[in-house]
């Protein structure tokens, strides 16, 4: 196979659900049709270009903040902590939730040497006693680094004075808010218990 199209077939098989046949599929797809191509190539060009991370909440974002954490409308007394910005979308979907969002950059994990240090813990404490919230809300993965995180952070919200939930077990256990359908993911919400 000629080289850049192998340097293509490598870089596609590298991204989540896409498997050798599929990176095939796209890259013959990318090959016969050059401005299709232009966008992708540009579209993936832009987003390091212009999105960055909002400095509130660290989820993405276009400017200093995100829509969210713009929008008056939404509850500015209750935070939903997540691990990851792009499981905001996920509850977002339910029309459950509207509050505001924390995305701590991950969870912790020990043994792949990621500590509360390496997360946006301190900024969550920060925003606790900064910003009147009332309820923090724990939406985290039902694994073992979830429920390692989730411990962290009662132990030390708690403190605080600061009323700290956790979505209900609605998500199945040992997968991630992605899988959730919005029913379940909604009823989790909805029926979200005190730590």
């Amino acid at each position: 196979m000629i080289k850049p199209l192998e340097e293509l077939l490598t870089v596609l098989s590298r991204l989540p659900g896409i498997g050798r046949r599929s990176a095939e599929r796209i890259a013959f797809f990318l090959l016969t049709k050059p401005e299709e191509a232009a966008r992708l190539s540009q579209a993936v060009g832009n987003l390091h270009r212009q999105i960055k991370r909002c400095q509130r909440c660290h989820s993405f974002s276009e400017g200093d903040l995100c829509p969210i954490c713009q929008d008056p409308k939404r509850d500015q007394t209750t935070i939903c902590v997540v691990a990851r910005p792009w499981e905001i979308e996920y509850i977002e979907r339910t029309g459950e939730f509207h509050g505001l969002y924390h995305v701590l950059g991950g969870l912790i994990s020990p043994s792949e040497g990621v500590g509360p240090e390496d997360l946006t813990v301190g900024e969550l404490i920060r925003r606790v006693q900064t910003e009147k919230i009332e309820e923090v809300i724990l939406a985290l993965e039902p694994k073992l680094e979830g429920d390692l995180t989730a411990m962290h952070l009662l132990r030390v919200l708690k403190p605080l004075g600061v009323k700290v939930t956790q979505i209900a077990h609605g998500v199945p256990v040992g997968r991630d808010l992605e899988s959730a359908d919005q029913i379940t993911l909604g009823r989790a919400l909805k029926g979200r218990v005190p730590l």
